[in-house]
């Protein structure tokens, strides 16, 4: 662990990052679109005989950023509308995206929490409100973690995505603190640790392959793990 200038009796209100901070996320999508491939199978062959493999279907999806800029921050929008499109193109009922997508999102919500994860909700949210703060679609109540945060942001809901300053402005509001008084955890050097230090936040950057920080001014914390973050704060 390394720590730089981290002012531990500033912090009144922690924000937390959700994807590859909490979970890996990529397993959950891997799964997510297996299960996707399997119902497009059953409900819409063609469909499925076009889109059937998590290639085809990402492939689909980054046609659509390109045909619905309008959704970049709505992950879950840009989600539906590609299994829309993949089911148009095929031949098959457009209409079938809403429960593909429904299945799609119910899978995605099933992810698996890295080991420290629950002690460190458990450890931050006993000392601070906590705020979670993601670009992602993940929902923390869906999830079954929901107790632990006082609110959850995303760019779908605010329409701004980190690094910018607003979303992290808006999460310290949230927690009910300026945004001197928080202290972001995060996995993404630049969404999350730079993002927030432009904030005005401090910001511990969860780094566990333990990579060089990209440039300029680092986080006031690095640690490896959520346990370290715990026991920097304890």
């Amino acid at each position: 662990m390394v720590v730089t200038s981290l002012d531990t009796a500033r912090i009144r209100a922690i924000t937390i990052d959700l994807d590859d901070t909490l979970w890996p996320v990529w397993p959950t999508i891997a799964r997510a679109e297996a299960a996707l491939a399997g119902w497009l199978a059953t409900h819409a062959p063609a469909t499925a005989a076009l889109f059937g493999d998590a290639p085809a279907l990402r492939a689909i999806r980054v046609r659509m950023n390109e045909l619905r800029p309008d959704l970049r921050l709505d992950l879950s929008a840009l989600r539906r509308e590609s299994i829309r499109l993949a089911l148009t193109q095929a031949g098959d009922d457009p209409a079938l995206a809403e429960p593909a997508f429904d299945l799609f999102f119910a899978e995605r919500q099933r992810v698996e929490l890295f080991d420290d994860a629950l002690e460190t909700l458990e450890f931050l949210s006993a000392r601070y409100p906590v705020v979670a703060l993601s670009n992602g679609n993940a929902d923390v109540h869906h999830i079954g973690i929901g107790r632990y945060f006082k609110d959850s942001l995303s760019a779908a809901r605010l329409g701004v995505a980190k690094p910018d300053a607003r979303i992290f402005h808006a999460a310290a509001q949230a927690a009910g603190v300026t945004s001197g008084a928080v202290l972001h955890v995060g996995d993404d050097a630049l969404l999350d640790a730079r993002g927030a230090l432009d904030a005005g936040m401090q910001a511990a950057w969860l780094n566990p392959a333990q990579a060089a920080w990209p440039q300029g001014t680092p986080p006031q914390a690095t640690v490896t793990s959520l346990r370290e973050l715990c026991r920097l704060l304890a």
